[in-house]
């Protein structure tokens, strides 16, 4: 496994990263732990985790325990991290809805501190390496935001606080805020991108060039589309995940160049989508929510392979913006 500087903070984390979104119901909570055994195993040293994960009702799946049977994401990795917790870079987010309250959602203070709490208990930590804004909230000003953020950290109980599906401007309004208010400016962000999904290439990459910060970057096979065709044609890939459509024709041939780039390199098509993540230089980790060992060690590979500059460039023509 190769690591890569997170941002400017001086801490390295694994190019694959484990995301969690669908714990307890694939893989089912009695897997969980076996599989952040081996991500461990292999090297991976980052886990990206949020409060709303696992345990709602958009993440049912037949064959799985209804969502109000199941344990949150956080609960199930601090029950399989015990012992074994300061090997990790953990990572939480908070925003999104988590009760009927009106307040339960958001970026308050007091929804970020409350939140927080609840996530170290039910981690069993007494400090996250870094949290995200999970989304932007329009309704409370950064300024807000970030202060309480920043008392955190002074608190102890948070090392680092990042951005996650923020839109450029508002990533350069935020560290400019933070700056202005002598706080803590935001380690990271958290975008979607892949072979599938290059515009931000076109603004978010000149942020990270210019400020020094970097990506954890989610859906790196665009949810599967860049797996290959068995994988592309399961029940739970894409947006079928939550519900959308299938996917497009234009992603699908966009899929189908990629499998005979592969094909011609013998190697997978998810293996070459993500040593081709990997490898841009703005990109600290790839979140991959693997919901098997075999799916988990095939694509933890791609950390490894040294692309020629010739597949290089066959694989930037892909999905160009």
């Amino acid at each position: 496994m190769r690591y890569k500087q997170l941002g400017r903070t001086g801490v390295k984390v694994s190019a694959m990263s484990l995301g969690t979104a669908t714990f307890g119901v694939a893989p089912l909570e009695a897997a969980c732990d076996r599989l952040i055994g081996r991500a461990m195993e292999l090297g991976i040293n980052m886990i990206d985790v949020a409060n709303s994960y696992g345990n709602q009702a958009r993440f049912d799946r037949p064959g799985a325990p209804a969502w109000t049977q199941r344990r949150s994401a956080e609960e199930i990795v601090g029950r399989a991290i015990k012992g074994r917790r300061n090997a990790l870079v953990l990572c939480s987010k908070v925003m999104e809805p988590v009760g009927e309250g009106v307040n339960d959602r958001g970026l308050s203070r007091r929804h970020i501190v409350e939140q927080l709490e609840q996530s170290l208990r039910r981690f069993g930590t007494d400090h996250l390496d870094v949290c995200y804004a999970h989304h932007p909230d329009p309704s409370v000003p950064i300024e807000e935001t970030i202060r309480a953020f920043d008392d955190l950290i002074r608190q102890g109980k948070l090392r680092y606080y990042a951005l996650s599906t923020y839109p450029a401007w508002q990533v350069v309004e935020a560290l400019w805020k933070a700056d202005r208010l002598r706080a803590s400016a935001p380690a990271c962000l958290q975008i979607q991108y892949s072979l599938a999904r290059r515009d931000p290439e076109l603004d978010i990459a000149p942020i990270c060039r210019a400020y020094g910060l970097s990506l954890t970057v989610f859906s790196p096979l665009a949810g599967g589309l860049l797996a290959g065709v068995s994988k592309r044609s399961e029940s739970f890939v894409g947006r079928r995940r939550w519900g959308g459509t299938d996917f497009t024709a234009r992603e699908i041939a966009l899929a189908e160049e990629l499998e005979r780039l592969a094909a011609r390199h013998g190697h997978s098509p998810s293996t070459l989508a993500l040593a081709w993540l990997m490898a841009q230089p703005f990109v600290a980790s790839a979140i991959v929510g693997a919901e098997a060992l075999a799916e988990l060690e095939a694509n933890a590979s791609a950390s490894n392979l040294d692309l020629s500059a010739d597949v290089m460039a066959a694989l930037d023509e892909i999905g160009r913006p």
